[in-house]
């Protein structure tokens, strides 16, 4: 952990800026934002039009003055200005005011796994446009494990694996620490691109807009796992004519297109495992694998992985928000931390 749980204490508010998706979580408040990490501008002028779910509609379907940013890419920040913009409409000014009134606010948020200084810095620089004094940056492997519960202050090995829009995190956790972790450059936009691809190459069809998760557009319900159904239709545009089609798609070759990406999710998973001590890996064959992030969701990747490890894989009970969940528990002073006491000589 980046810094002690005395310091995150004595913190105001959580920011989990996520590639997809923006979470602020107030002390005393709970969870107070979740929203998509997009924002709408007038370039003619310079002025924020939408934020979060508004400005996610208006992708693909704007005039040429208005741009759709994303400020937020991998869990990093690109763009200062916009993303400081961004959170304080997400707030709104009645929760900006409650939180100036506090003498010296102090912000939490998370950061990648091995994330270098400069997108460290990038994220200091926007909690304190917002007004915060100081801020403390934590892992997300180590606050989404928080999140979902696991026992990360005990001496036994527990595996998180973080399933971003643009990146994956896999870690093996012991004595609130990180033992060992690897961060992969796929995630949901890489299977959601897989499936846009497949369905160019073979049935000459284009997707509505990228804004809309092609994935959940085309194999809505269980249409990725063995027992789903054979077969679905998908609207979309002709790549030839233009035209408004609609065709059906075989979900098993789906299923096989978007295994692709994931293979370097298995590889990864591999690496931690042989890089892990023997005893920290014989606690893995009980506790198993546990994915959190939008991406978990994804039906059949929890089958997959068990066929691929051997080990029991579970998903959160709210995978989606478990980092900036996690961030609230050290705040509100839930989690305490294992005390060792140093032995007398």
């Amino acid at each position: 952990m980046t810094v002690s749980l005395e310091q995150l204490r004595r913190c105001h508010v959580a920011v989990d800026l996520g590639a997809a998706r923006t979470r602020v979580y107030v002390k005393g408040l709970g969870l107070v934002v979740d929203e998509p990490s997009v924002a709408a501008v007038n370039t003619r002028t310079g002025s924020l039009i939408a934020v979060g779910a508004l400005a996610e509609q208006m992708t693909g379907r704007t005039p040429d003055y208005i741009r759709v940013a994303r400020p937020v890419t991998g869990g990093t920040v690109v763009d200062i200005e916009m993303a400081q913009r961004m959170l304080r409409h997400l707030l709104g000014e009645k929760l900006r005011r409650q939180l100036r009134r506090k003498p010296r606010l102090r912000a939490a948020a998370c950061t990648p796994h091995d994330s270098d200084p400069l997108a460290q810095r990038a994220a200091v620089e926007t909690m304190v446009g917002l007004g915060a004094r100081r801020v403390e940056l934590v892992d997300t492997l180590i606050a989404a494990a928080v999140g979902c519960g696991l026992p990360v202050e005990q001496p036994t090995a527990t595996m998180i694996m973080v399933c971003g829009a643009a990146t994956t995190q896999i870690a093996v956790l012991s004595l609130g620490s990180i033992v060992s972790a690897v961060r992969i450059p796929v995630g949901g936009d890489a299977i959601d691109h897989a499936v846009i691809q497949y369905l160019r190459q073979h049935h000459a069809l284009m997707l509505p807009s990228q804004s809309v998760r092609p994935l959940q557009l085309a194999l809505s319900g269980s249409g990725l796992t063995s027992k789903g159904p054979a077969t679905t239709e998908i609207h979309g545009r002709d790549v030839a004519t233009g035209l408004a089609r609609s065709v059906q798609v075989d979900t098993a070759a789906v299923r096989h297109a978007i295994h692709a990406p994931l293979t370097a999710v298995l590889d990864g998973l591999g690496k931690i495992l042989r890089d892990c001590p023997p005893d920290l890996v014989a606690d893995l064959a009980d506790c198993g694998i546990m994915m959190v992030g939008g991406s978990a969701l994804l039906p059949g990747l929890d089958q997959m992985l068990r066929d691929a490890t051997g080990v029991p894989v579970h998903i959160a009970e709210r995978p989606d928000v478990c980092a900036v969940l996690g961030l609230g528990a050290m705040l509100d002073g839930k989690i305490e931390p294992m005390v060792l006491d140093p032995l007398a000589c």
